[in-house]
């Protein structure tokens, strides 16, 4: 296992998600590519590889890897459950939690935070509304990425279509506790669109397809940071 840098912000959180494109090596080589363009330009970029191949990426790339989720369990009896001490265990850096794919009550958010803190995890805790986000703020996660599901996977990023949010959400988190950090997410697919999100006052994106779908992944890693 390689040293691992810290996040930076702004950041770019890259979720590979399940696409068939991060299958078998597909997970390793783009997290690669990541970790290449992160080494040479400095800008703090994260991946969130497939939880099958969490344990053989975060053992060959020096980048940020989380984890696309972590339940509220404890080792012992869970079957398919993922616990943080095992994401811990795998090498990983922190985790998703609450995406809009694998939401949870936000009980259960709430120990999921609490947990990680414990291992030193860091965690990047979602919400699809402002009031979401500002109810999950209360536990303390280093981040909450705010993405309006009806934008994620599409062709418009949230930052031309609802742009508001992204300010509301800065404004809603900052009054519960100025320590977290926003991100954004939803449709993010272009350097502007990540400039925009940062001159709303967010700390960076949260995004996916963009990236993982692309025909030239590192081509368009580039052009989204081109203006950080």
């Amino acid at each position: 296992m390689r040293p691992v840098v810290r996040l930076k912000t702004p950041a770019v959180i890259v979720n590979c998600k399940v696409y068939t494109e991060v299958e078998g090596s597909g997970a390793l080589n783009l997290a690669l590519v990541c970790d290449r363009v992160a080494e040479e330009t400095g800008i703090g970029i994260a991946v969130c590889p497939p939880m099958v191949e969490l344990g053989r990426v975060t053992d060959r790339v020096s980048l940020p890897v989380f984890s696309q989720n972590v339940d509220p369990r404890k080792p012992g009896s869970g079957t398919g459950y993922t616990t943080p001490t095992a994401v811990k265990a795998a090498g990983a850096y922190g985790t998703l939690i609450n995406h809009s794919e694998h939401k949870q009550p936000a009980a259960d958010v709430g120990t999921c935070v609490s947990m990680c803190r414990d291992l030193d995890l860091y965690t990047c805790v979602c919400a699809d509304t402002v009031d979401v986000a500002k109810e999950l703020a209360a536990f303390k996660p280093r981040m909450i990425a705010v993405e309006p599901p009806e934008l994620i996977g599409g062709d418009i990023s949230v930052t031309t279509a609802n742009p508001k949010i992204v300010q509301d959400t800065v404004e809603a988190v900052e009054s519960v506790d100025s320590d977290v950090m926003v991100l954004c997410g939803a449709g993010v697919k272009t350097g502007e669109d990540v400039k925009a999100a940062v001159d709303l006052g967010a700390h960076g994106v949260l995004l996916a397809s963009g990236v993982v779908k692309a025909k030239d992944p590192e081509n368009v890693l580039r052009d989204l940071i081109k203006h950080l």
